[in-house]
């Protein structure tokens, strides 16, 4: 603005939201009031590390099924190397673990809410195990949360959400907080 004149340069009409916006793929059920996708898929895989994010990201994946028994739960373990103590004594055992591990999804998940769904757990490198799990089940769509994590702990830690985006054979949906 020169003196009061608008000359347009600066000024910008107001943003509009496209109409693929996420807000408006949900549609309101007419039974139950229960917001469902509009495009349901048949088999959702969220990993889980126990996290606060992680339970969220299961209610989004029942949200995307039109049943429970299309969401598919997985933890990965983690594969002690040959050289940790444990292993070299002999006294881990991989299976055990994965039964333990199970024991403790089955736990926390023993709502009703989470009634049907399908629980695994499998041992190995965290993104490639949740990248080979959906391949297996041949997952329409994978459900993950990011942590957030920037600078020093995520060069250190990495992401596995990131790794499991370059590696997955079907979409990917990341959750931000």
């Amino acid at each position: 603005m020169i003196g009061g004149l608008n000359l347009g340069w600066g000024t910008r009409p107001p943003m509009r939201r496209p109409k693929w916006a996420a807000d408006r793929i949900r549609l309101e059920s007419q039974h139950k009031g229960r917001i469902m996708a509009w495009c349901p898929k048949q088999c959702v895989v969220v990993p889980v590390d126990f996290s606060n994010q992680s339970i969220e990201a299961i209610e989004v994946g029942l949200e995307l099924v039109e049943r429970p028994e299309q969401l598919h739960i997985v933890h990965v373990v983690v594969d002690v190397t040959p050289l940790e103590a444990g292993e070299v004594w002999g006294v881990i055992d991989p299976q055990a673990r994965i039964e333990q591990m199970k024991s403790v999804l089955q736990q926390r998940l023993a709502g009703p809410k989470y009634a049907g769904t399908q629980l695994s757990v499998v041992l190995g490198e965290p993104a490639h195990g949740i990248a080979d799990f959906a391949a297996e089940k041949k997952a329409d769509l994978i459900v993950i949360p990011s942590h957030g994590r920037t600078g020093l702990t995520r060069l250190l830690i990495g992401s596995v959400a990131e790794r499991v985006v370059r590696l997955a054979h079907c979409p990917v949906l990341v959750l931000r907080k």
